[in-house]
């Protein structure tokens, strides 16, 4: 596995219950900011065999991005578990609930 597949999936398991993460700064934080569609392609590839907590990235204006509607609602299901407000269904406030490593 390449490293930059290591730094993303190490990133993706270090957000917190709570809090989400875009796809871009994912890549951002990795090292290669222009990589948002690679980090999508890992979490799609590698969630289940990682168990990464898929359902805390969205896209960089908070959007759920699942293409069917089962997939919409269940990480809406589960970010709300987590005490994260989805509005309009499928949005999440990123300003409010983004983890950021630095702070």
């Amino acid at each position: 596995m390449k490293e930059f597949t290591q730094r993303i999936i190490q990133i993706i398991q270090d957000i917190p219950s709570g809090y989400i993460m875009t796809y871009g700064q994912i890549a951002k934080e990795a090292g290669n900011p222009r990589a948002a569609r690679q980090v999508a392609r890992i979490l799609h590839s590698m969630s289940q065999k990682h168990n990464l907590p898929w359902h805390r990235v969205v896209n960089a204006k908070g959007e759920i991005v699942i293409k069917n509607e089962e997939g919409v609602w269940t990480q809406r299901t589960l970010l709300e578990k987590e005490g994260i407000s989805v509005q309009e269904g499928k949005v999440v406030v990123v300003e409010k609930y983004r983890f950021d490593k630095r702070t």
